[in-house]
């Protein structure tokens, strides 16, 4: 089971990379949002901002998030690591459930181009 800093440093290096992207992907990224990713096996929810191309985790919180984000991830900890780390695709653990995605249909429509 992934740890709290494991998942942390998933999402620092998703931010790293979202940031360097380029075309496409790099417009998706650039969106202006309230983020949060819920890691269900540890109870905890990672909470903050997509801007600039990144994302700036401002507060982990124990529990579901206690306020609905724009955008709303929902895994366990190993899937973040292994989604970050390219051990997991984005399209297939999201039909089978196993990643929970909630956005609004154009956020949605815009942040496939990130899948």
């Amino acid at each position: 089971m992934a740890t709290i800093e494991e998942c942390r440093s998933a999402l620092e290096k998703l931010s790293d990379t979202m940031a360097t992207a380029e075309g496409d992907v790099r417009e998706a990224a650039s969106l202006d949002r309230s983020v949060s990713c819920h890691i269900t096996d540890l109870d905890v929810t990672f909470v903050g901002r997509l801007t600039g191309g990144r994302i700036d985790v401002r507060d982990t919180v124990q529990g579901p998030p206690p306020e609905k984000a724009q955008i709303r991830l929902a895994m366990t900890g190993d899937d973040l690591v292994a989604l970050v780390g390219g051990e997991l695709n984005f399209a297939t653990a999201w039909g089978s459930g196993r990643v929970k995605l909630e956005a609004s249909l154009l956020d949605l429509f815009r942040l496939r181009k990130l899948l």
